[in-house]
């Protein structure tokens, strides 16, 4: 468990944020190319993943960058259990329990009957997971990152920002959705919410990025 007030830490957690999207813009047109026609979540987030790996740029800063890392949870006997799977995260320094979170979901995804925003599944399956405190627990920030399959950013924006209004009461929304600085092609946002358990508040950052 990491010591002292999270919130204490918010900008700090901020800046590692810019910082890491800053090398995940850089590398995101090597990481297209490398991919099939209609790859999926995982598929698209471990091809990303690899090239951080073998990124100078991300290595200086962040030398710990996991597919799928578990936090753990404890039983009040101290017994460690997983608490699932982060789609990517960053581990900061030597202690696994403090880490930036990135929960991937795609976005705008194209069907034969028409275009599927996804932006319900984004907010109900993936930023809840912040709120319960399954993901960042004890820890001022978590990511967010979307990957907009037909590119239309703007549309897609739109629609999550719609629909984390929509299920406030759900996320237990306390603040935004408000418009962040854009690092390259990546349309950022932030929102901020009550977790359930203890009413504690995290930061949800929110990046798009067009594919």
């Amino acid at each position: 468990m990491a010591p002292g007030d999270p919130t204490a830490w918010l900008g700090q957690f901020r800046s590692l944020d810019s910082l890491f999207l800053e090398r995940v813009v850089a590398l995101w047109p090597t990481c297209l190319e490398r991919l099939p026609p209609d790859a999926d979540e995982d598929t698209i987030t471990i091809n990303l993943v690899n090239l951080l790996w073998l990124d100078a740029g991300a290595r200086r800063w962040f030398n710990r960058v996991e597919f799928h890392f578990e936090p753990f949870g404890y039983t009040q006997d101290g017994t460690a259990y997983s608490l699932g799977e982060i789609d990517l995260a960053v581990i900061l320094g030597q202690d696994r329990d403090v880490y930036l979170a990135y929960e991937c979901k795609r976005l705008n995804v194209l069907r034969r009957d028409g275009r599927r925003s996804l932006a319900t599944e984004y907010v109900r399956e993936g930023l809840a997971r912040f709120v319960r405190s399954q993901y960042s627990e004890n820890l001022p920030v978590g990511c967010m990152l979307g990957y907009v399959g037909d590119g239309d950013v703007e549309y897609a924006a739109g629609k999550v920002r719609e629909r984390i209004v929509a299920l406030r009461g759900e996320i237990a929304l306390t603040e935004g959705p408000e418009s962040d600085v854009a690092i390259g092609l990546a349309t950022r946002f932030y929102s901020r919410h009550h977790r359930e358990l203890d009413g504690s508040e995290i930061e949800i950052r929110h990046a798009l990025l067009p594919m």
